[in-house]
């Protein structure tokens, strides 16, 4: 099939609550042209993530041309860029993009192959476009942040995690991946009936209800200190309990940073001569680091997985085709503070 000249898109020139209908806008562009290290990937399916939400959230700024959102897709690869190796039209994808770049809630977008894996052949487009920006992210979080030194589950109790926010969108992936190829203890906080089962469903040893004292729970649980901490939400809310509930030499890492800016006392983390360290998964391609192409590494190792049955999709709502309607409907969901897993939409028919 021939590519268009131009191309449908969902974006917003304003930034508007959500509850406001005209948050978003369809609009038509010019089908881009793929250079370089680029492919073009016509779109077959995208998730939202809260980095989405943040982008979007309410602010004077008003946009010249029309800004479009989305970091996690799906699709086929129609054309490539003269310095591409790595990929070849009609290879099916799927990859989270780069925060400086256009989002994918389009028809087409172009993404570097370097960042970009092999769809898992065993997933629909719907169950791969959930999965990249929290698999690169939590992947990231263990073996390149937190040095954390993959093993069989076999070998699981002898290294322990608290994840904190198990049951989100980073949050079931990592619960997977920790115990599945990181080979470790899991305790997950949840504090829903419905979400601390979809952590026990991913794979956790533990749950514990994160409104509560982190350190009473896993004394309850009988689990007491812990080797690495993961902070997949409410980072001001549980920096000082993080610090208490580690073991001496312990690691904690964050994916999320302090809310209003508020400051962290690191000096508590002097005693235990504990590693505190950030994650975002954004940072290779933002500025284009020499190891950049981990990421298309990481995502082919974690198709591998995908398709072995090692690890499983987080996708737990399909809200229909990517529109203007069903693209604030899934914001409005993201914003409740109550999503499970991961939220999906179709690509534009």
């Amino acid at each position: 099939m021939p590519i268009p000249a131009t191309m449908r898109a969902i974006g917003l020139y304003r930034y508007l609550p959500v509850t406001d209908p005209d948050c978003f806008v369809e609009v038509e562009l010019p089908t881009p042209t793929p250079t370089g290290h680029d492919l073009l990937v016509r779109v077959q399916a995208v998730s939202v993530n809260p980095v989405d939400t943040k982008v979007r959230a309410p602010k004077p700024q008003i946009e010249a041309e029309p800004r479009i959102l989305g970091w996690d897709a799906a699709g086929v690869v129609e054309a490539v860029g003269e310095a591409v190796s790595l990929f070849a039209p009609g290879d099916e994808v799927y990859y989270a993009g780069s925060i400086v770049r256009p989002g994918c809630n389009s028809q087409y977008h172009l993404v570097d192959e370097r960042i970009t894996g092999r769809k898992p052949k065993r997933l629909t487009f719907e169950q791969a476009a959930a999965m990249p920006l929290t698999t690169i992210t939590a992947w990231e979080a263990f073996f390149d942040r937190l040095g954390i030194v993959p093993q069989p589950p076999s070998a699981q109790q002898e290294r322990s995690l608290l994840i904190i926010g198990g049951a989100g969108g980073v949050g079931s992936i990592a619960i997977q991946i920790a115990k599945q190829v990181a080979g470790l203890q899991v305790v997950a906080t949840a504090s829903r009936p419905e979400s601390a089962a979809w952590c026990q469903a991913m794979g956790a040893d533990v749950v514990i209800n994160h409104y509560e004292p982190l350190a009473e729970g896993l004394k309850q649980a009988g689990v007491g200190e812990v080797d690495y901490v993961l902070c997949c939400n409410s980072l001001e809310r549980y920096f000082e309990q993080m610090d208490s509930v580690l073991k001496p030499q312990g690691k904690m890492c964050t994916i999320v940073g302090m809310k209003d800016n508020q400051p962290a006392n690191l000096n508590a983390l002097m005693g235990k001569s504990a590693t505190f360290c950030f994650e975002l998964m954004f940072t290779r391609p933002r500025y284009q680091t020499p190891d950049m192409q981990v990421q298309h590494e990481l995502l082919n190792q974690a198709a591998q997985l995908f398709d072995e049955g090692t690890l499983r999709t987080t996708l737990t709502e399909h809200a229909g085709v990517l529109g203007v309607e069903t693209l604030r409907h899934a914001h409005a969901q993201l914003e409740s503070g109550r999503m499970i897993g991961k939220l999906v939409l179709s690509g534009i028919q």
